[in-house]
C-alpha cells in the first residue's frame, strides 16, 4: 500500500450536500487530479470536489 501511495499519491475528494465526504480516485500528479476536478465540476450540482495529498489532511 506504501508503493500505491507513493505513486498516486493526489485524491480527487468529493462532498455531497450532506457534507458526507467520498474519495473519487487517485493519481499521479496534481495535473491530473485538477483535470478530473475541473470535468466534475462543470457537470455536477451540489457536490464540492477538490484535489489534496495522501496524509494531507483538509484545512
Amino acid at each position: 500500500m506504501a508503493e500505491s501511495a507513493a505513486l498516486l499519491p493526489w485524491l480527487v475528494i468529493r462532498q455531497d450536500d450532506n457534507g458526507n465526504r467520498y474519495r473519487v480516485g487517485r493519481y499521479a500528479t496534481r495535473a491530473e487530479a485538477q483535470k478530473i476536478v475541473d470535468s466534475l465540476d462543470d457537470r455536477s450540482h451540489k457536490q464540492l470536489y477538490w484535489v489534496e495529498r495522501m496524509g494531507q489532511s483538509p484545512g
